[in-house]
């Protein structure tokens, strides 16, 4: 057992994929419950949040889960410099003449969900007492995605409480769309490449759009991928920027 726990402290990184690894095939067995219908990776999700608030708990810290030494490597996991890498992975991954394929519906819809995104997101925050422009691009790109959240933060200099608000957005979007998507895709009339390619480019989330088109039908994933990839990179350039500017200009 000494030697289990030097193992896993001596390297907190490798420690942590295991960890992760684990809870996502625990999660691929609990989705089979729910015939398929709910994504494994929203419940791997659910489970790392749960994971976290027993980790802030029990260490009484500010990190959840990576404040036990045990499991201190998630903290590096879950921290900006991979969160960059799956930003800069995810852009080169990407070919403009894929996301030309999607044709005008899914570029109009990429633009459109980012402006409603970013409106609601700041909306809610003011209402909230964030009235800080900082703080209302900070909350509203993360109501696009967890990404774009913390990215337009860090870039503003918004604070951590915000930045973490961001992210939490961000995740319930993520998760709902997960889990809503094969309820509403009758609805949607997500029984086609094109309808698909729309819908990814209105949700912009990437996981929770592949995760619940995969519960839906997997041959139409790769195209709610295609513009939901494109979403990210599209946040984190217009929020910190063009979006911000509108807010000063705005509330000042």
């Amino acid at each position: 057992m000494d030697i289990l726990v030097h193992a896993v402290t001596k390297y907190p990184l490798v420690t942590a994929f295991v960890v992760v690894g684990v809870f996502m095939y625990v999660a691929s067995i609990v989705a089979k419950l729910f015939n398929g219908r709910v994504h494994s990776s929203a419940i791997a999700i659910v489970f790392g949040l749960i994971l976290a608030f027993i980790g802030g708990k029990y260490t009484g810290g500010k990190h959840g889960i990576a404040d036990v030494s045990l499991f201190s490597g998630i903290g590096l996991m879950g921290g900006s410099v991979f969160r960059d890498f799956a930003i800069v992975a995810t852009a080169f991954g990407v070919k403009l003449e894929e996301l030309k394929k999607a044709g005008i519906p899914g570029v109009v819809a990429l633009c459109v969900s980012m402006i409603l995104s970013v409106v609601i997101g700041a909306a809610t925050a003011y209402a909230f007492g964030y009235t800080s422009p900082v703080d209302m691009a900070t909350i509203g790109g993360g109501a696009a995605t967890f990404i774009v959240g913390p990215v337009t933060g860090t870039a503003l200099g918004a604070s951590s409480d915000v930045i973490a608000l961001s992210v939490a957005a961000g995740v319930v979007k993520s998760i709902s769309v997960m889990i809503l998507t094969p309820f509403l895709a009758k609805i949607a009339g997500l029984d086609n490449p094109a309808s698909a390619a729309v819908y990814g480019g209105l949700m912009g989330t990437t996981s929770g759009t592949a995760a619940g088109l995969g519960a839906t039908d997997p041959r139409l994933v790769p195209y709610g991928a295609l513009t939901a990839t494109f979403y990210t990179g599209f946040g984190c350039l217009v929020v910190p920027s063009i979006g911000y500017m509108a807010l000063v200009a705005l509330f000042g």
